[in-house]
């Protein structure tokens, strides 16, 4: 073969192969629908900030297979009918692969009762709620549930010798109350006051005027960040003097910004993801070091370190699929995740269990405001 004919030759199985891989190439959309205005506002831009860190690391490094991932994003604030109406939009218009990042126990249940993520086999992959919901195949959450947070609560709470407690949680969340029950139950404890708030939690008088009548010596708050951080004011400013104690979904960040020194001091926070202010494992060490690269448009906090951590589920999800990642493909490689790790934070799922992680330590706010572990 002479020269000029080889030379050629090889260019055109060179462009050949290029053209072939990327037939093969793909933007891997993400779709998340989420408060981006409003109370909650914080927890969704949050999340979706954790989410393009992710992305933004992996398609740095080229990508998965070839495939890059981009976030496309709608508000819902924080509004159930609103969610379902824009995933219809979201889903219509960016043909999404798998969505991630809801937030709020009725807006879960509007969309699952809609139907749509079955008729779009559509995955969900991680979420927040106040409440326990089904376990719906299509539902992948990246943290540990509340059950888990409750145990970690009533057991640290036993340890010291505080059984007498009060719970405050969200109207109509049924199976958060019989998992207190249960978990009280199991560390020899029980609940002498119960107090639950509409969806808004803007009446907190009502829920105040309850744990100032029968006052026990400790409150579990399994609320959002808005209706913890008004309860809380009014609480301290009304004389009650209960230690209180705080699911992770109260959003320590939002919290502190809200409330000052003195209110926060003593609160007690349950967190289901590392410390992201320590780089302490390989987790938290790529997060430092993807925020630092990238530099997110919202401060660093926890519920940006569980978007992190559900960007890098999905990455891997997409990773075991091949060169093209299916909606279909991305809920049977979620399923086959029995046990991935990314540095000291373990996530699997099987059926009838949705919470793909164990992992809650407890936080609490010194007399300087600063969090300790």
């Amino acid at each position: 073969m002479k020269a000029r004919t080889l030379a050629r030759w090889i260019l055109g199985a060179t462009v050949g192969s290029a053209l072939c891989a990327g037939a093969f190439a793909a933007e891997i959309v993400v779709g998340q629908v989420a408060p981006h205005t409003g109370l909650e506002a914080k927890q969704g831009l949050g999340y979706a900030a954790g989410l393009r860190l992710a992305f933004d690391s992996i398609n740095k490094q080229g990508g998965v297979n070839g495939n890059t991932f981009t976030l496309a994003r709608l508000d819902d604030r924080n509004d159930p009918a609103t969610t379902v109406e824009q995933t219809r939009k979201l889903v219509a218009e960016q043909r999404p692969v798998v969505l991630a990042g809801y937030f709020g126990s009725r807006n879960l249940a509007e969309l699952l009762n809609s139907g749509l993520l079955e008729r779009q086999r559509l995955a969900l992959v991680g979420y927040r709620t106040t409440e326990i919901p089904p376990a719906n195949p299509l539902l992948f959450s990246v943290r540990a549930d509340v059950r888990d947070e409750l145990v970690k609560l009533t057991g640290h709470l036993a340890t010291v010798g505080i059984t007498r407690l009060g719970l405050l949680h969200e109207a109509g969340a049924d199976a958060v109350v019989a998992a207190a029950d249960e978990a009280a139950g199991r560390a020899k404890a029980s609940f002498v006051v119960r107090a639950s708030y509409a969806e808004n939690g803007r009446n907190t008088g009502a829920l105040v005027s309850a744990f100032l009548k029968t006052p026990p010596q400790a409150i579990i708050m399994v609320a959002n960040g808005a209706t913890t951080a008004a309860f809380i004011e009014r609480y301290r400013s009304e004389g009650g003097a209960a230690q209180l104690f705080a699911y992770s979904g109260a959003d320590i960040e939002q919290l502190s910004q809200r409330l000052g020194e003195e209110q926060m001091k003593g609160v007690v926070i349950s967190q289901v993801t590392p410390n992201p202010y320590k780089n302490t494992s390989r987790l938290t060490r790529e997060f430092a070091e993807a925020a630092k690269a990238h530099k997110p448009d919202t401060p660093v906090s926890y519920v940006m370190m569980e978007g992190y951590i559900a960007g890098r589920v999905i990455i891997e999800a997409a990773r075991r699929q091949g060169r093209a990642p299916t909606r279909e493909g991305m809920v049977a490689a979620l399923n086959a995740m029995s046990d991935y790790d990314l540095g000291g934070y373990a996530v699997g799922f099987k059926p009838g269990a949705r919470a793909g992680s164990k992992y809650v330590e407890l936080s609490i706010i010194s007399s300087e405001g600063k969090i300790q572990q």
